[in-house]
């Protein structure tokens, strides 16, 4: 039977679940696979970035894996409840998406370079969706720290669209948000999600690609035009 679902919408700031003062998760460990502060502030030539793909359990495995990585962790961003919980996110009603915070050796690894990654590592140009995980909080965003990134963040998505494009007959369109972080909180998700996969190396891993590749900077179709 065919089952109805209507798209998911933003819920507004004043129906938004109020949340809490406390913070969810008090004390931050050592990242289990990295050895690093999962909340560590960068150190000189490290930078910081917030990225949101769809479920962040494998988003934040793919970016530990990620030679120049230092850190990861995730949590919760983009919207308008403070300290909200995993099940409150999932409820559509915090305006949050999933989202996971990388801090990155910029001699090891490029901003752009970790753009590519997350530009491949999901399906950017479906709504409030990947895969069978539909809503607000699996939408796509970039969260940036600098306005090098955000440059960065606005030249690569709109190349990559163009290949998307190309692919598609024209009809591909990228969604991605790109929001300068200082905008937006990052409230970091319960102890249990961070490093879930390697709690739980048989766990859910969600990752609708496109297949493209996505150029760095310079070396797509609209540099050549």
């Amino acid at each position: 039977m065919f089952i109805f679902r209507p798209e998911p919408t933003m819920v507004s700031p004043n129906n938004a679940l109020p949340g809490r003062s406390t913070l969810i998760l008090p004390n931050p460990g050592k990242h289990l696979v990295l050895g690093s502060d999962i909340l560590k502030n960068p150190d000189a030539g490290e930078a910081e970035i917030f990225l949101a793909a769809g479920c962040y359990w494998g988003v934040e495995e793919i970016y530990w894996n990620t030679p120049g990585v230092v850190t990861t962790a995730v949590g919760f961003m983009g919207g308008f409840t403070p300290n909200p919980t995993y099940q409150e996110v999932c409820t559509g009603e915090t305006g949050h998406t999933e989202t996971v915070r990388v801090v990155h050796n910029e001699s090891e690894i490029s901003t752009a370079e970790i753009l590519k990654t997350f530009f491949e590592c999901h399906d950017p140009t479906t709504l409030n969706r990947q895969g069978n995980d539909v809503g607000t909080q699996y939408r796509s965003a970039i969260f940036t720290t600098t306005p090098e990134q955000y440059a960065t963040a606005k030249e690569m998505l709109a190349t990559y669209e163009q290949v998307l494009k190309g692919a598609s007959g024209g009809k591909a369109q990228i969604v991605t948000e790109v929001i300068d972080a200082a905008q937006s909180q990052f409230y970091p998700a319960e102890d249990g999600h961070q490093q879930y996969l390697y709690k739980n190396p048989d766990g859910y891993r969600c990752h609708t690609k496109s297949g493209m590749a996505c150029p760095l900077p310079g070396t797509g179709p609209l540099s050549q035009s």
